[in-house]
């Protein structure tokens, strides 16, 4: 869990009784400790006769030999020093940390020959065993017999030469840290236990952040005529919510930037139910909403100079007597009608409502949507990318640039006319469901119609915020997408 790795940066340490992790790169001889974890220079053999070359994550651990007081070094591959990305250092980070076990004490040597280690890449790697750190097992009441040998804390030292640099910023890994593994645990959790209202709660819990907090209920929904977004809560005996959630760390004048995020804590599909194989990832078709809540916990932790806003949309999707109908037309907020094709194109209607309210509310600087939207965008991305859709081309390119940063890579799909007249409607203003065909952009034009002119990004991550593939610094199901991504993007461009 997020509290498990006790870290430090420092210029020294003592190996008595630890694991020295020992980084080092390709082609550039001895790893970094060498003279400290392994005076007598054995791990040079064992890495020849093991054939180590240290390729970019690759891993060789041994005994410590005669002459460390280490009780095991672990040697660790960063592979050509010009090929490192910043992503590097936080896999780095993960691939140590998987090769902790049972040490209650670890000392990590970063400086090896061949490198210059910043303290922004010190930190990167302190993120990555931070991530890789996190475990979803609340659950479980049996635990495995190597599960019960693991240390419940485990102190992680961080030798450098840029150590105190460095520990200036572990308060921001930290953070950062905490708003990833916030979004996981919101994912992963069962949907009997996290429900609109439930989740609200949880956004709620930012105010011990700073972060000020406003939840609107089904009344107040019904008041600012959100129809889009209550046809879609009336099949469940749950009410639904939306969170409001402002952070004010800019000047008072500033207008802020806006995250909106999908929150359909579970999706049945409605009366257009979905087929039962594999239904119970539905749990988290939230993950949009999750990764704005962990944003908003990461913004605030860091005390980002910024103001920023974050809304949320919750609801269940469910098929009960009182469910929305294929057919059926609502009106939105925006006065603008629409009829209903397939209810389990629920999360567009969500997400109408929703940025209507933040733009016409808070006017924005930008509006950056994440929703788990169509299985379309699986199909054409896989889950190594997020489908990015946008009306502003500045802002598309801090996104894509962010995702090559921090790894949470994005994919430019097209918007155009053409697609947008595949969303009219002979009954009314739009249609919720053009078909399968182009069916992540027709969803994009969807909810263009609810941004105005105010430069918006929609990200499709149906791939890549839940079932994602595992990685150094992620095993769970849910990967916490779009928390690293979007505080990049704030802190290279909003912050003051």
């Amino acid at each position: 869990m997020s509290g498990k790795y006790e870290i430090r940066f420092a210029k020294s340490a003592p190996l008595e009784k630890t694991l020295a992790v020992m980084l080092q790169v390709a082609d550039q001889g001895a790893p970094a400790g060498l003279a400290e974890a392994d005076p007598q220079g054995l791990s040079a053999r064992a890495a020849e006769i093991s054939g180590f070359k240290a390729k970019s994550m690759g891993t060789l651990e041994l005994i410590a030999p005669g002459g460390s007081t280490a009780d095991r070094l672990l040697l660790l591959g960063l592979g050509k020093p010009e090929a490192l990305t910043a992503h590097d250092w936080l896999r780095a980070g993960g691939a140590a940390a998987a090769q902790f076990k049972s040490s209650s004490n670890v000392v990590v040597f970063l400086d090896a020959p061949g490198l210059e280690v910043s303290a922004h890449q010190a930190a990167d790697f302190a993120l990555g065993v931070m991530l890789r750190g996190y475990t979803f097992d609340a659950y479980k009441t049996k635990k495995k017999d190597d599960d019960e040998k693991l240390p419940k804390k485990v102190a992680v030292t961080i030798v450098t030469v840029s150590h105190a640099e460095a520990a200036k910023l572990l308060d921001d890994a930290n953070a950062v840290a905490g708003g990833v593994l916030l979004a996981r645990d919101l994912v992963n959790l069962p949907p009997n236990v996290l429900g609109p209202v439930e989740f609200a709660e949880k956004a709620r819990q930012l105010e011990d952040l700073g972060v000020e907090v406003e939840i609107l209920t089904e009344k107040d929904m019904g008041k600012l005529k959100m129809n889009a977004i209550l046809g879609v809560a009336q099949g469940s005996a749950r009410p639904p919510r939306i969170a409001v959630m402002q952070w004010k760390g800019g000047k008072a004048k500033d207008a802020p930037i806006a995250f909106v995020g999908k929150g359909v804590v579970f999706d049945s599909g409605g009366i257009s139910i979905k087929p039962g194989a594999g239904m119970e990832e539905m749990k988290g078709d939230m993950g949009g909403a999750a990764a704005v809540t962990g944003l908003m916990h990461a913004l605030a932790a860091r005390k980002a100079k910024v103001n920023a806003i974050g809304i949320i949309g919750l609801v269940e999707n469910m098929p009960d007597g009182n469910a929305q109908r294929p057919g059926d037309i609502v009106t939105s907020m925006s006065g603008q009608t629409i009829e209903i094709i397939n209810t389990d194109a629920e999360g567009r209607l969500v997400l109408a409502d929703a940025l209507w309210y933040c733009n016409d509310r808070f006017k924005p600087r930008f509006m950056i949507n994440l929703a788990t939207l169509t299985g379309a965008i699986l199909v054409a991305l896989g889950n190594l990318h997020a489908g990015l859709f946008s009306n502003d081309d500045e802002l598309a390119a801090r996104l894509s640039a962010a995702g090559e940063a921090t790894g949470e890579k994005l994919w430019r799909m097209p918007l155009g006319k053409e697609y947008d007249k595949m969303i009219d409607s002979k009954f009314a203003d739009m249609k919720n469901s053009a078909g399968r065909h182009a069916g992540a952009i027709t969803a994009a034009q969807f909810l263009k119609r609810y941004v105005g002119d105010t430069p918006w990004a929609h990200l499709d991550v149906a791939g890549t915020a839940m079932n994602s593939p595992s990685s150094e610094i992620s095993q769970s199901w849910a990967s916490g997408y779009g928390v690293r991504l979007l505080d990049r993007l704030v802190r290279d461009h909003y912050e003051t």
